[in-house]
């Protein structure tokens, strides 16, 4: 759906990176914006700058909620961190105010430049998966905008995206809550596991948000899902696109698989061989599975094989997942913040081939520890647990009902927890840093968290 702006009352609420970025996005196209946060202009940041852009076009109200707003204005839209619960959203639907998010109006404007625009969701893997598709279309010769979720607001790319330049955008549960017309080209949904429930209350609703960012696809889109979960599998069947799908453990009739070591690409009944597994520079199964879904999303937009082989071969993997940071006194620092699940921790403890002393912990998104603790118990080299943050007790009593003993407490202070972890490692062991929770109870958020890890190790 295209939105008409010019010269109407839109109230910005959320004044982080997405409000920030949707706030010139809405100035270049005529609209008289309100910019809203709870928080004051001190506790946030890049808002003077903004302030001085914008002059007298945008009127501020910060500190407050923006209840008393809304006899003024006829549009509102959010970031992500609004929820689409907020008692002064329910008001102006009441008086019929549209209330959308940043994602719905930022790619309503790129739609109307791109030359396509690819979209990944799922509990796990969404940024790696993100990156690669782009990094496999900027191999290609194409301009790609990778956006959303993954940091980089779509509004900003649409502010400044020529026509023709593709968009692969990352899409989170809390963007679809306020995305009713949003339609990827291409959309790939990479799996699903208890996520977000403090924020959507049950798992029937966050498999909704899931299937809902496919909802207005057409029988010209195409949709790629992972045929090994069987939460993702047959979810979209009933919708009309094409569906590709990938899998480690069978071969779909259209998509892309594994064939004796070799990964392959399936498409209008004819065969490619790509590469062979062990090439993929991204280690770990989740890895391969990423790695297939990105495929399945390149080809699909006519990225030659050979640039999806070289690809694979150098991509070295995004910042914060299961990043080696250095090897210090025969122990290598491995920063996993983007970790911020259960399902993800576990897929990062899995890829791990040596000894390791694990750090979890972190903010309650009300969700149960009890099968990463199961895995730690099975895989043999996990050997310790350093715990933080608001969920340490929570994590302990479920680790130990497994049977795993070799915990240790660090509360809120991580720097402890790291030198906790030093002095238990030995020479050839790692420290990863996999959280399995969100970040908010000690940190800005799971960058913050990384970057601080990283900091931390580089010191020692």
């Amino acid at each position: 759906m295209m939105y008409d702006v010019k010269g109407k009352r839109v109230l910005v609420v959320g004044m982080v990176r997405s409000g920030i970025a949707l706030a010139r996005l809405l100035n270049s196209q005529g609209a008289a914006i309100t910019l809203s946060d709870l928080k004051s202009k001190e506790s946030l940041s890049g808002l003077s700058e903004l302030e001085a852009e914008l002059g007298s076009s945008a009127a501020w109200s910060l500190s407050s909620e923006p209840d008393s707003l809304l006899p003024n204005i006829d549009l509102a839209i959010i970031s992500p961190g609004v929820p689409i619960q907020s008692s002064w959203i329910e008001k102006a639907k009441a008086r019929g105010i549209p209330v959308i998010g940043e994602l719905e109006y930022g790619a309503s404007i790129a739609s109307q430049l791109s030359g396509g625009i690819t979209a990944v969701t799922g509990t796990n893997g969404k940024t790696t998966t993100t990156t690669l598709i782009g990094e496999m279309l900027k191999g290609a010769g194409r301009v790609a905008h990778v956006v959303g979720n993954i940091g980089d607001p779509v509004s900003g790319a649409s502010l400044i995206a020529k026509r023709g330049d593709s968009f692969v955008i990352e899409v989170s549960s809390f963007q679809m809550e306020s995305a009713p017309t949003f339609r990827p080209n291409i959309g790939a949904l990479l799996n699903i596991t208890p996520d977000h429930l403090n924020r959507h209350g049950d798992m029937a609703t966050y498999i909704g948000l899931k299937k809902h960012m496919f909802a207005n696809q057409t029988a010209s889109d195409t949709s790629i899902v992972n045929a090994d979960d069987i939460l993702t599998n047959t979810l979209l069947d009933d919708l009309p696109m094409r569906k590709l799908k990938f899998s480690r453990k069978t071969e779909p009739a259209q998509g892309a698989f594994l064939r004796g070591g070799e990964v392959i690409l399936r498409a209008d009944s004819a065969e490619k061989t790509l590469c062979r597994a062990d090439e993929i520079r991204i280690p770990g199964a989740h890895n391969l599975e990423n790695a297939m879904a990105a495929i399945c999303a390149a080809s699909a937009q006519g990225v030659p094989p050979p640039v999806i082989r070289h690809t694979l071969r150098t991509f070295a993997g995004v910042e914060h997942r299961i990043e080696t940071i250095r090897t210090l006194e025969g122990v290598t620092y491995i920063n996993d913040s983007k970790g911020t699940n259960v399902d993800s921790t576990i897929k990062a403890v899995e890829a791990m081939t040596k000894p390791t002393v694990i750090i979890l912990g972190g903010y309650d998104k009300h969700v149960s520890f009890d099968e990463l603790s199961d895995v730690m118990v099975k895989l043999t080299n996990i050997k310790s647990a350093v715990l933080i943050g608001d969920v340490a007790a929570q994590i302990r009593a479920s680790l130990e009902k497994s049977g795993f003993t070799e915990i240790h407490d660090a509360g809120y202070d991580f720097e402890k927890a790291i030198a906790v972890c030093r002095g238990i490692a030995r020479d050839g062991w790692n420290v990863l840093l996999s959280p399995a929770c969100a970040s908010f109870d000690m940190f800005k958020d799971y960058e913050h968290r990384g970057h601080e890890f990283k900091r931390i190790v580089a010191a020692l």
